[in-house]
């Protein structure tokens, strides 16, 4: 049995080398031709650069102030993946759209590479708020945000403390804080806890004298019969060419990965606390039927205040809404927008 399972495995990993699962029209490196891309860069408040790729719909009335919404891409991952599809398709709907690295990852600066910092990730929505809002073709009171995996809970975050987000949506959310606390369901014991962080104490005393620099949880780079299907999911979409991207700069042992002694941040990470006072100001949580995160989504809908939407997207997971355009409900995000910015 156990060389079965061996065997599974090659085979397995084997597939997924080959090429990777593009059911439901996974289509991740959509390339529009009714938008048209501009890269630009704005500093934050830190003064650190942050770079994003902005989707003007084809023919737009430059004369006119239009809506816009900034799109934030899953943690670990940068504007390429997920992000650029989604700016891309509300783009063609109307809506001036601008997908955002986040500082440390992909082209956007801060050092070192991969790190975690939730408050400056934060801040790099307000940012887009403030290149946005400063942009002549821009109505600065028609702002939303749209966030993806982990930049749902940096989303609800910014949104928070600036009110200049009038509308808040995100897809597929990780409450990032909860996650590195509890785990999934809540499976992560106190002990667990104090042993990761405790591990990144002592890896700072390692950094601080010149050594190795340590990275954490990510993707795994290699399928193996024990590897657990959550892994796999998130396998097909960042190591196989249905979306894997690689910064200049980074490697692809690195991408994914953020670094260890910044990783632990997250564990003083709240962004559901106070969730309630973004009302009036409407929110929409959707989330895949059978997605190991749909929990985070449901606990932001429970404690967010009136307005409020929960979208469950049938027989969808986790991964499947960062590019299956087939699951993806663009019209509801579209519908949500129009009525709201």
């Amino acid at each position: 049995m156990k060389r079965f399972l061996v065997l599974l495995g090659l085979l397995l990993s084997s597939f997924a080398a080959m090429g990777a699962d593009m059911s439901n029209g996974a289509d991740n490196f959509y390339k529009s031709d009714k938008v048209t891309l501009h890269k630009v860069t704005f500093m934050n408040q830190y003064q650190m650069k942050v770079v994003g790729n902005l989707f003007v719909p084809s023919g737009l009335d430059r004369t006119a102030r239009s809506p816009a919404i900034i799109v934030g891409h899953p943690m670990g991952a940068v504007k390429e993946q997920s992000s650029n599809l989604y700016a891309q398709k509300l783009a063609e709907q109307g809506f001036v759209t601008l997908a955002l690295d986040l500082s440390f990852w992909g082209e956007s600066e801060g050092r070192p590479r991969n790190a975690v910092l939730p408050d400056m990730y934060a801040e790099d929505f307000s940012a887009a708020v403030d290149y946005l809002g400063t942009q002549p073709f821009i109505d600065r009171l028609r702002i939303g945000v749209l966030g993806i995996c982990g930049s749902g809970s940096f989303a609800i975050s910014a949104a928070k403390i600036d009110p200049r987000m009038k509308a808040i949506a995100t897809v597929s959310m990780y409450d990032m804080g909860a996650a590195n606390r509890n785990g999934l369901k809540h499976s992560q014991t106190l002990e667990q806890r104090k042993q990761a962080i405790a591990a990144a104490a002592e890896q700072r005393y390692v950094e601080f004298t010149g050594g190795k620099r340590q990275y954490t949880s990510g993707t795994v780079h290699e399928l193996t019969a024990d590897t657990h299907p959550i892994q796999r999911e998130f396998y097909d979409f960042y190591r196989t060419a249905r979306g894997e991207f690689t910064p200049a700069g980074s490697s692809p042992e690195l991408t994914t990965h953020p670094t260890l002694t910044s990783n632990i941040k997250f564990m003083n990470f709240y962004p559901f606390e106070d969730i309630e006072s973004i009302s009036p100001r409407p929110m929409l949580f959707i989330a895949g039927e059978n997605a190991h995160s749909r929990e985070f989504s449901e606990e932001a809908f429970r404690l967010a205040g009136e307005p409020k939407e929960l979208h469950i997207v049938p027989n969808a997971g986790h991964v499947d809404l960062y590019d299956r355009v087939n699951l993806i409900p663009f019209d509801t995000l579209t519908r949500f927008f129009q009525d709201n910015l």
